[in-house]
């Protein structure tokens, strides 16, 4: 008669047997931590088939180059562009009007989104207010726009600035808002006033937080740009976008997008790398 295992044994087999299905689950767990470097390529494969499948479909002349230029049409563009100077000045031109927009708008929205969040006053007096602007469209505040500042830089900051800032306030205001009570009745009860509880309390946990807000409006301001271009701008890649489709140049609108696509994209890398860097107890989050 066969000996019978142990408990000790049934156990180590199953745990061997768990071992062994989360092996096969590899890369598809839940909320499972992958390589970086599995991660980082995983990155590219995606781009890769869009291109590869793109670069096929134009080779065997499926679309007309008018509607869908080929990926070598798209890099001769860019090198034209890069080789005469103009996209790097566009891009410096650009790349001001949205940090300028969009820092003006976070001056305004992080003061005005923290005491909505803690006072319920202030969030009854603005909030109203500023969830109703924030759906109005953007596009058609710009004959206001160029009323109110002119037809300069001023006037595509102000537009940048209306497309972020009411967004920006809201979520700060949410930000506030997660901080668990019970923190602040402690400070309370140790006698803190509202500026102790404010800056020793409420600011260290929400800043995390507040911080993830900068870095997803300052993608928003980025697609804004066309729109904040759209008037009597003579420089920016949006006005470089706008003078093409005058002309049907394909290329020249597909690449603009595609710079400012990446420009966002390098934005967006360095607010998470400054992020993980400044609160680095959120870095397994």
């Amino acid at each position: 008669m066969p000996n019978r295992p142990t408990v000790a044994e049934e156990a180590a087999h199953g745990r061997a047997d768990r071992r062994k299905a989360e092996k096969r689950a590899g890369l598809f767990r839940l909320r499972e931590p992958i390589p970086d470097s599995i991660f980082t390529s995983a990155g590219f494969v995606v781009p890769a088939l869009i291109v590869l499948v793109w670069l096929a479909v134009t080779a065997l002349g499926l679309v007309r180059p008018l509607f869908l230029p080929s990926p070598l049409a798209i890099v001769e563009e860019a090198w034209r562009q890069a080789s005469t100077g103009i996209l790097f000045s566009d891009a410096a031109v650009s790349t001001y009007r949205i940090m300028v927009g969009w820092a003006t708008a976070t001056v305004l929205a992080v003061p005005i989104g923290i005491l909505m969040g803690n006072f319920r006053i202030f969030e009854g007096a603005l909030e109203p207010l500023i969830s109703t602007v924030r759906y109005m469209p953007v596009v058609a505040l710009i004959p206001l726009s160029i009323l109110w500042a002119g037809i300069g830089d001023e006037q595509k900051i102000l537009i940048l600035f209306l497309g972020t800032f009411f967004q920006m306030a809201l979520m700060i205001m949410d930000n506030v808002k997660t901080i668990d009570i019970n923190l602040i009745r402690a400070g309370q009860t140790l006698g803190f006033s509202n500026a102790e509880i404010l800056r020793r309390i409420i600011l260290p946990a929400a800043l995390p937080g507040i911080w993830d807000t900068f870095r997803i409006t300052v993608g928003w301001t980025w697609t804004y740009l066309v729109v904040a271009e759209l008037v009597a701008a003579q420089t920016g890649l949006g006005r470089r976008i706008m003078d093409a489709q005058r002309y049907l140049a394909t290329d020249t609108i597909i690449f603009g997008a595609l710079f400012i696509g990446l420009l966002g994209l390098i934005t967006d890398y360095l607010f998470k790398r400054f992020g993980r860097a400044l609160f680095r107890w959120t870095a397994d989050r």
